[in-house]
């Protein structure tokens, strides 16, 4: 009962939020005129309200929702795989791969679909690599190999993304790219969200059902056997969905960190340990952390600030003080 009204608090203050994120910008509108809006529907009579609402901001708020879900939701994920609370969606290089994969599509053309694919196929790319080292190493620490596969992966799409900016035109490709790996959501609209959005909302799906395995596998591969969970199947599968959703995040608003790490720590703080309701939190948890952060970032000044400035600023304390407060107690 105490879950359910958490869970209803969260959802409020997540519609609430919205509302908010939607209201507020260069141009405001108040609640009675974005009702209005929305009662026209998005083929309404032609205004400017129409436009603000339904081409600008309703895509932005929605890619902030599914971003930042799809991003703590991989993080609580990785966290309890690896019995880790370090460990984020770019333990395997993924956010590495795709960054150089968005870098190398800048490069070579100004289709945005060209961009997108490039980073979602070195996305795939760098974790592939990563569990194939780990598989090829095995051993009786499998996880610890799987995390040292990532370290090394990212270490080198990291040095091959210094390689395509160092070598890329500074008065025209440079800044395209630096300004990408800031992260923003600006370039998110209808069309990106067409099939984004069901990718990322199948993979979450597929995501929570994985939940009650993920508590078994955190008492260690021996019992999970014992109780009859496929360790290596189930492991596999996780980490395929969270490459999934990380990538497509990044072909959607650059490289967004912080968001898969935080979040985990404050739903477990909320709800305990329990990864059936961990993975659902930590969805609705990032979803609202990653819209409040947007709406700073364009409040602050002007001129939009890139949202993954403002997800390592704020996440540095955040992370401090819920480390303060959590301590271990969350994974015992």
């Amino acid at each position: 009962m105490l879950i359910g009204a958490r869970f209803g608090t969260l959802i409020v203050l997540l519609i609430g939020l919205a509302l908010l994120s939607l209201a507020i910008g260069p141009y405001p509108l108040s609640l009675s005129a974005i009702i209005q809006t929305f009662l026209q529907g998005p083929h309404g009579a032609a205004s400017f309200a129409h436009t603000v609402l339904w081409e600008i901001r309703l895509p932005h708020v929605l890619g902030a929702l599914l971003i930042g879900a799809a991003l703590a939701i991989s993080g609580a994920a990785y966290q309890g795989m690896f019995i880790n609370p370090l460990v984020s969606p770019e333990v395997l290089g993924v956010l590495a791969g795709a960054g150089f994969g968005a870098a190398l599509g800048l490069v070579w053309s100004e289709s945005f679909w060209i961009v997108q694919l490039s980073s979602l196929g070195f996305g795939l790319l760098a974790v592939a690599l990563a569990v194939g080292l780990a598989w090829r190493i095995g051993g009786e620490h499998a996880l610890i190999v799987l995390v040292l596969s990532g370290m090394i992966t990212g270490a080198l799409f990291s040095a091959l993304l210094s390689i395509v900016k160092y070598t890329a035109d500074p008065y025209d490709k440079l800044p395209a790219i630096v300004y990408w790996l800031m992260g923003s959501l600006s370039q998110i609209t209808w069309h990106n969200l067409a099939w984004a959005a069901p990718l990322l909302l199948l993979s979450m799906g597929l995501l929570l059902r994985e939940s009650a395995r993920l508590n078994v596998l955190t008492q260690g591969d021996e019992e999970a056997q014992s109780l009859g969970v496929p360790v290596q199947r189930t492991r596999l599968t996780i980490i395929l969905l969270t490459t999934l959703l990380a990538s497509v995040t990044v072909m959607l608003a650059g490289m967004i960190a912080w968001v898969g790490l935080i979040v985990p720590h404050l739903a477990r703080l909320i709800v305990g340990a329990d990864h059936r309701l961990v993975l659902p939190f930590s969805a609705l948890l990032g979803a609202g952390y990653l819209l409040l952060v947007d709406l700073l970032a364009r409040s602050f000044t002007t001129v939009e600030i890139p949202i993954g400035i403002l997800t390592a600023l704020i996440g540095l304390p955040v992370f401090a003080l819920l480390l303060a407060r959590l301590g271990a107690s969350g994974w015992r």
